[in-house]
């Protein structure tokens, strides 16, 4: 009996600390969060503001406006890459070229471009500066003479846009995923801040917008619509929330680490220096964004991440729960092995902000947080049965945890009316609201659980991209 006793007092006592430590997590990841909100809204009413005076024919007819070439990586795109690139020609931008990296796909993706656009494959001169797989082949028609198709040996997503880099003649270039409908106007925006500051900006990131249930039309979204099924509708506010507020608190904090791949602009010199893009892990986005943060340091350079909130490109989302569990496990995934990577920046001053707001955020709220969050689930239920933790205090904890979640879901949805209004319908309007209370109830706890798996996979050495697969938007 004795040793049953002293099993349950250390049990008990583990409970404590655990209980602790889940407390701890509560207040650092929502004050975080609250102070994320406050900065992003105070940011968003102001940059609205100044849209108003800020015209985009300044920048459009300027003889200065710096040159863009989009590079478009694909790899199995047979439904949507057609689309894609139609959407993509259609940019207003004065310098731009665009190149299409086909990477090796087993599907028709090569030959619906070809068919499509009328392609004949060429010898050109190319000459990379990044190693990449072997090129197959260029591809091009006389009468798309900004279009550049290249289609190279399987190497993955990295290895694609290294080429894309190769191929690219221009000082700046945009990644875009080959799944993602581009506004007109978005890579006009999207160039702004840095043709006001081209000495210092080497990264700016857009908003990315979910595109299911959307009505698209020769290669534009003409109508903005909510999707049919409640997985879809609960990532449109998800979406809403990690944009509108988390990206654009940490831009005006310069602390970016995160600048989303699918539709982003980079300074190519730079990124060059910096080793280009690498297979160390399976976010190569943010791998480069910490990686540029690094390389400044050791060169002494004074370098600038930049989020604009109002250029947007739409992408579609995981229309089920397999494919949702592939994109948030590699999400997961990606941030884990990133940091690991990069532990070095925990706290370290000459990092300044980023190593001691950025990182510490990332690692104990966003990769740790999961495990921690999931382990609670478990955890404080057991310990109100067991008489750790009184019954009022457990509801107490339970109500705060469901009314904070649900106000920082439901800010950032009246965030994007009081700023943007993508949904111009009312109805649309009242459903993501409501989506957004019952957010924390059920699709939380999944989301969280695609996390745990993600860091699990971490722990145990798995490295391997896990494709998500996409039905296309066609007209």
């Amino acid at each position: 009996m004795d040793i049953i006793e002293a099993w349950r007092q250390g049990f008990i006592h583990m409970m404590n600390i655990f209980n602790i430590i889940i407390v701890a997590y509560f207040f650092l990841a929502n004050g975080g969060y609250t102070v994320l909100m406050g900065f992003s809204l105070g940011s968003l009413l102001v940059y609205n503001r100044r849209l108003a005076y800020q015209g985009l024919e300044e920048l459009r007819d300027s003889v200065v406006t710096p040159p863009v070439t989009i590079i478009m990586p694909a790899f199995n795109e047979e439904n949507s890459i057609v689309d894609s690139l139609r959407s993509v020609m259609q940019t207003d931008y004065p310098y731009l070229e665009i190149v299409v990296v086909d990477d090796g796909s087993s599907d028709e993706t090569l030959n619906n471009l070809i068919a499509a656009f009328g392609l004949i494959k060429m010898d050109l001169i190319y000459r990379p500066r990044l190693e990449t797989e072997p090129i197959r082949g260029f591809y091009v028609n006389p009468d798309f003479p900004n279009l550049l198709v290249i289609s190279k040996e399987n190497g993955g997503k990295f290895d694609a846009l290294n080429v894309g880099i190769n191929g690219c003649r221009t000082p700046y270039f945009c990644t875009l995923d080959a799944d993602c409908i581009l506004e007109r106007d978005a890579l006009l925006r999207l160039m702004r801040p840095i043709k006001r500051d081209p000495l210092n900006i080497v990264a700016s990131g857009g908003i990315v917008r979910i595109l299911n249930g959307c009505n698209v039309k020769e290669g534009q979204v003409v109508a903005v619509e909510l999707p049919e099924s409640k997985i879809e509708k609960f990532q449109v506010v998800e979406y809403l929330r990690s944009f509108l507020f988390g990206r654009t608190g940490w831009d005006l904090l310069r602390g970016t680490l995160i600048v989303s791949g699918a539709f982003a602009v980079f300074h190519r010199e730079t990124v060059i220096e910096a080793g280009g893009f690498n297979e160390q892990t399976v976010s190569e986005d943010m791998e480069l964004i910490v990686r540029l943060h690094r390389w400044a340091q050791e060169n002494s350079r004074r370098i600038k991440m930049q989020f604009i909130s109002d250029p947007v490109c739409w992408t579609e989302a995981p229309a089920d729960r397999k494919m949702l569990a592939r994109q948030r496990r590699r999400w997961q995934l990606g941030l884990c092995q990133t940091l690991w990577k990069n532990s070095d920046m925990l706290f370290s001053r000459k990092f300044g902000r980023v190593g001691w707001l950025a990182y510490p955020f990332n690692l104990y709220v966003e990769a740790l947080g999961a495990p921690v969050e999931f382990i609670g689930y478990l955890m404080i239920p057991l310990a109100l049965l067991l008489g750790v933790v009184p019954p009022y205090l457990f509801l107490l904890f339970v109500v705060l945890s469901l009314a904070y979640g649900t106000f920082l879901s439901v800010g950032s949805v009246l965030m994007e009316e009081l700023t943007y209004r993508r949904y111009p319908r009312y109805r649309d309007l009242l459903v993501l609201l409501g989506y957004a209370f019952i957010e924390n109830i059920g699709y939380r706890q999944l989301v969280v659980w695609y996390r745990v798996q993600g860091v699990w996979r971490f722990i145990t050495g798995f490295r391997e991209w896990e494709a998500v697969a996409h039905k296309g938007a066609g007209d």
